[in-house]
């Protein structure tokens, strides 16, 4: 990152308040900078994306998870709602709707499930996914914290543009008409955190990723459009400081558990643990900031979807199932007389400091009837780039979600028979 990017947030406001004011003209880099980036700049940078084998293999793992995820949502109504729409927004719709996609965290925006639907519908491949991922990521962190305030969502703030990348690229348009093919799409770029957590927000998502794939349609077709637009809206959103570093900067967090951002850490520290009687479990503490359990209101849940934000149901189902799956988070799960006897045992220690779910540390201590104690310390979740989910884990999340049969299939996926599977389930315009 750039001296500029770590400036006090105040400064950083004050600035962007600056660039503002001051206009496109004056302001194409978004930043206020002679000689900065423009939007051309960042469609010139993915038309020349060239993936490395580590790109290569974010990307692959990027299509099986978020595959796995939209299967495991066809039954839902999301599917019915979509009827008559097009693949991408069906793909992208159903994929959100369990909420185990991925994020990127610098900019909590769900990358993949906007950006894989939005490759494949064209007949894409990592490149193009790699591509899109990278400028969604970049204009997502280019967002500040005002953004979220005013109450935006950034996945649909920046997946319109990012998804016509992903498009523009597979249907071989070349930087110029990718630049359009982004101004295009940001009418419909935006989205409203209220949605969050409600049962538009896939939809929303979907809408998102159809609008990025139909502007790159029109810009294949000759569709014209004024530069200024997109820099303008480039610089309202803060612009991108630099285009050099990995193809995704900070990564990709994969989330291996269905249940929430904030419960992630915590299954993942219990999972540390040696093997334990649970019958001779006595106590549980879990020494864990403020600021993380600001999300998980339910202490004692009576269904599986109460229990995706309730510590102690966690500590319990990690404890009983080893890797808690879609299954375990059913309204019998919960009802287990065991997940109840052991999330009764766990005691809250809330300590002081932080802001965000990943502040500090979390610590699980576990006491036995004999005296025994066990410890696990743990600063990023499973699925974290700093802690990359294993290729078992991956393998019994895929698993949860489309069932051991179909699970092969999933994990060996290439892109051309990954879009075949989904026009096979939630084809075009039909109902399934």
């Amino acid at each position: 990152m750039t001296a500029r990017r770590d400036a006090s947030p105040t400064s950083v406001r004050a600035r962007r308040r600056r660039d503002r004011r001051r206009g496109p003209e004056q302001c194409r880099t978004g930043r206020g900078r002679p000689g900065g980036l423009r939007i051309a700049d960042l469609a010139e940078w993915a038309a020349g994306v060239r993936p490395t084998p580590g790109d290569e293999e974010l990307a692959r793992r990027a299509l099986v998870d978020t595959v796995a995820g939209t299967l495991a949502a066809v039954d839902g109504p999301d599917t019915g709602w979509t009827a008559g729409s097009p693949a991408v927004l069906r793909w992208a719709a159903v994929g959100h709707v369990l909420d185990i996609d991925d994020v990127h965290l610098p900019s909590s925006s769900r990358v993949s499930v906007v950006c894989v639907p939005a490759t494949l519908a064209c007949g894409g491949g990592s490149r193009e996914y790699l591509a899109a991922a990278g400028v969604m990521a970049r204009l997502g962190a280019a967002l500040d914290r005002e953004h979220d305030r005013a109450g935006w969502d950034a996945t649909c703030t920046v997946g319109a543009p990012a998804a016509a990348v992903a498009a523009g690229l597979a249907l071989g348009l070349d930087a110029t008409a990718l630049a359009t093919a982004m101004a295009l799409a940001v009418p419909a770029a935006s989205g409203v955190q209220g949605s969050c957590g409600a049962p538009d927000r896939p939809l929303r998502v979907g809408m998102a990723a159809a609008a990025g794939v139909r502007a790159a349609h029109l810009a294949a077709a000759g569709a014209p459009v004024d530069p200024a637009t997109l820099d303008q809206w480039f610089a309202m959103i803060g612009g991108v400081d630099a285009l050099d570093g990995p193809l995704v900067p900070d990564g990709l967090t994969v989330k291996p558990y269905p249940c929430s951002d904030a419960l992630q850490r915590v299954i993942s520290a219990v999972r540390l643990l040696a093997p334990l009687p649970r019958d001779q479990i006595a106590a549980i503490r879990v020494h864990i900031p403020q600021s993380a359990l600001q999300p998980l209101i339910r202490s004692a849940p009576r269904t599986g979807q109460e229990a995706t934000r309730s510590l102690e149901y966690a500590v319990a189902v990690a404890l009983l199932d080893g890797f808690p799956g879609l299954a375990s988070f059913t309204d019998a799960a919960v009802g287990r007389p065991e997940a109840k006897q052991l999330a009764g045992l766990v005691d809250i220690r809330p300590e002081p400091g932080g802001i965000g779910i990943l502040d500090g540390d979390v610590r699980i201590t576990v006491e036995l009837m004999d005296g025994t104690v066990e410890h696990a310390v743990l600063d990023v979740p499973d699925g974290h780039p700093r802690r990359p989910l294993s290729d078992a884990d991956l393998s019994a999340k895929v698993a949860g979600c489309v069932g051991p049969e179909l699970a092969a299939t999933v994990l060996t996926l290439g892109w051309d028979d990954a879009a075949a599977l989904l026009h096979g389930a939630l084809p075009e315009g039909a109902a399934r």
